[in-house]
């Protein structure tokens, strides 16, 4: 787990969800780990220890992606619909994104040369990833047909990522952004197959960003003298 008591994550979540400001204006230089921010990152947040050798970890230890509904959003979403939303049909969303995570990011980083493992070691590099304020605009459940929903967009959400020395547990990086689905300029219905389309597309944009950002960060390690 990322967050060692579930009031840190109730906390980091709603501080997020609710305020005023955007992730891109919170940005202060360091953070309370001593990690430094990062400039002309492709993701809002980004902090990260100055002096890591990122070129010693060629295997990642992905762990499996937390997934955090928005607040409220059950409620919200079940105010204004027949076909109610469960606890057991949330349950069943967080599993599948965070399997369609596990895919989507494993698949990338393989292909970038990563090789994914399920142990430490000094060459291993591990990812505690969590995907919070999770927004669906129109969650298919239970008997498909019930009631349709019409959208722009199929909702939104936000990537939390730490990463870790996999043998000494010293937190390395960490970064934060969010993501809406791209708006179509037109209403169309929103349903299972359209959420999952609109999750793998936000999914390949941040581990693209992960691997390319990885692979610049061990270039640049390798190449000091």
């Amino acid at each position: 787990m990322i967050f060692r008591t579930p009031f840190q994550l109730l906390l980091i979540t709603s501080l997020l969800m609710t305020s005023g400001l955007s992730i891109a204006q919170d940005r202060s230089e360091f953070t309370i780990e001593g990690l430094q921010l990062v400039e002309d990152s492709n993701l809002a947040l980004v902090y990260a220890q100055t002096d890591v050798d990122w070129g010693q970890y060629s295997k990642i230890y992905l762990d499996d992606a937390y997934i955090a509904f928005k607040k409220n959003w059950q409620r919200n979403y079940n105010r204004g619909h027949p076909d109610k939303i469960s606890a057991d049909d949330m349950a069943k969303i967080k599993m599948e994104l965070s399997g369609l995570f596990r895919d989507v990011f494993t698949e990338t980083l393989e292909e970038g040369g990563y090789e994914l493992v399920f142990e430490t070691g000094e060459d291993v590099l591990q990812i505690k990833p969590a995907i919070i304020g999770l927004d669906i605009v129109a969650p298919e459940h239970g008997t498909p047909g019930v009631s349709r929903t019409y959208s722009e967009t199929a909702g939104e959400m936000t990537l939390y990522m730490e990463l870790y020395d996999s043998v000494s547990g010293a937190m390395l990086a960490k970064a934060l952004d969010r993501k809406e689905d791209r708006r179509t300029g037109y209403f169309e219905w929103q349903n299972r197959v359209t959420n999952r389309a609109a999750a793998n597309r936000i999914l390949k944009v941040w581990a693209n960003v992960l691997k390319e950002g990885l692979d610049d960060a061990r270039a640049s390690t390798s190449s000091t003298p």
